[in-house]
């Protein structure tokens, strides 16, 4: 866990604080069915569960390792007796 300085967590709440304050007079600049309209999306996207994307492009091969860096062969279990 990260500590933060006293200052700056009055910072972060005080910016915290501004943007809700941001946000409300927005909110209250846009007619009633806008914003009505407004909440219906935002909850509507934030009820869809996360998928992360694929690393890589469907179809395209991972790079092969770099010369020198290939794996070790698997090794042949031959189990023998004591000599």
């Amino acid at each position: 866990m990260t500590k933060h300085s006293k200052l700056e967590r009055e910072q972060r709440a005080a910016e915290s604080a501004r943007m809700a304050e941001i946000q409300s007079a927005w909110q209250a600049s846009i007619p009633a069915p806008v914003a009505a309209e407004f909440a219906r999306e935002v909850a509507a996207a934030q009820s869809r569960p996360y998928v992360p994307q694929p690393d890589m492009a469907p179809g395209t091969l991972p790079n092969p390792p770099r010369p020198g860096r290939e794996p070790k062969p698997a090794k042949e279990e031959n189990p023998r007796g004591r000599r």
